[in-house]
C-alpha cells in the first residue's frame, strides 16, 4: 500500500478561529498537492503563554468549533486528517485532556488519544514547564486502523518514552504519528535524533507535524516538521516557518526493513538491575 502523507506545519496564537483558518489553508493545500492523510501539530487550536491555564481554551467535543470546521474539512476534502490535539475539557472543570482526533473522509471521529506523558520540566536555560497543571494525563495506548494501514498514536513529550512505541510496534502500527510542540531548546539537541531512533527502533514511519516560531508569552518552538522512513532516512522536513511538507509512504518498506534487522519483536527477557547503593560519605 502507497500513499501521499503531508505534515502541516503551525505558528499558533491563543485565538483559535485564527488559528483554525491558517491550519485549513494548509490543509488544502495539502490535499491539492495529492496527500491522502494529513496531519496537524499538537495544540493545532491554540496555544497559551507558559504558567498561563489552558482550561479557559478548553471545550468539550460536541461544541469544539475547531473539531467541527475539521470534520466538515476532512469531508469536504474526501481526507484522513489526524489532529494533533486540541484541548477538551474535563468532567471535573479542573483541567483538559490534550486530545488527538483521527478522521475519516467520512468526517467521522474513529479514534481518540490523549497524551500520556506530561511535560513537567524545569530546562537550563531557566524555562518552566508544568503541564500536569492544567492538563489530565491519558492512560492508554491507541493503534488504530486505517485503509493505508495501523496508526500507531503519540503526542510531542511521548516521543521520549521508547518504550510506548515498542507497544505501538507490537500492536502492528506500521506508521506512528508524533504531533508536537517541541521547545526550540531541546528541538535543537534532540528532535530529529529522537523521531530517526523511533522509526529504526520499531521499524515503522515515524511523522511529526510541529508547531514553529514564536508563541504568547514569548513561549519558542523548533519547527522541523519531519517524515522519516523506517530505515531512519528523512523523507521530508519543514524547516522553521508555516506551511507543509509531504512524502509517499510504500508500507511494503515497513515489511522489508523488520525482515532485515528484527530486533523490533525479539524482546528477550531479563531480570533488571537492582539500584545501586550509594557509597558510604
Amino acid at each position: 500500500m502507497s500513499f501521499r502523507l503531508a505534515c502541516v506545519q503551525l505558528n499558533v496564537g491563543d485565538d483559535i478561529a485564527a488559528n483554525t483558518e491558517a491550519c485549513l489553508g494548509f490543509i488544502r493545500a495539502a490535499a491539492r498537492d495529492g496527500a491522502k492523510f494529513i496531519a496537524t501539530p499538537e495544540n493545532t487550536g491554540c496555544m497559551v503563554a507558559p504558567g498561563s491555564s489552558a482550561v479557559a481554551k478548553g471545550f468539550g467535543e460536541a461544541d469544539h468549533p475547531a473539531l467541527a470546521r475539521y470534520r466538515d474539512a476532512a469531508k469536504e476534502l474526501g481526507v484522513w486528517l489526524l489532529i494533533g490535539s486540541l484541548w477538551i475539557a474535563a468532567p471535573d472543570g479542573k483541567r483538559v485532556a490534550n486530545r488527538q482526533f483521527l478522521i475519516a473522509p467520512n468526517g467521522g471521529v474513529v479514534a481518540r488519544y490523549d497524551k500520556i506523558h506530561m511535560f513537567d520540566v524545569d530546562l537550563a536555560n531557566g524555562e518552566q514547564y508544568r503541564e500536569s497543571r492544567s492538563f489530565a494525563a491519558g492512560d492508554r495506548a491507541v493503534v488504530s486502523d486505517t485503509p493505508f494501514g495501523r496508526l500507531g498514536h503519540s503526542i510531542c513529550y511521548d516521543l521520549r518514552f521508547p518504550h510506548l512505541y515498542r507497544a505501538l510496534a507490537h500492536a502492528g502500527a506500521d506508521f506512528i504519528a508524533v504531533p508536537a510542540a517541541f521547545t526550540r531548546t531541546t528541538g535543537m539537541a534532540h528532535w530529529h535524533v529522537l523521531l530517526r531512533a523511533r522509526a529504526i527502533e520499531t521499524g515503522a514511519y515515524v511523522f511529526a507535524p510541529a508547531q514553529c516560531g514564536t508563541h504568547p508569552g514569548e513561549r519558542l518552538t523548533y519547527g522541523h516538521a519531519l517524515i522519516v522512513a523506517p530505515w531512519g532516512e528523512v523523507l521530508a522536513d519543514a524547516g522553521e516557518t508555516p506551511g507543509f511538507v509531504a512524502a509517499n509512504l510504500d508500507l511494503a518498506e515497513v515489511a522489508r526493513v523488520r525482515a532485515s534487522v528484527p530486533a523490533w519483536r525479539a524482546d528477550a527477557a531479563f531480570t533488571p538491575p537492582t539500584a545501586a547503593a550509594r557509597a558510604a560519605e
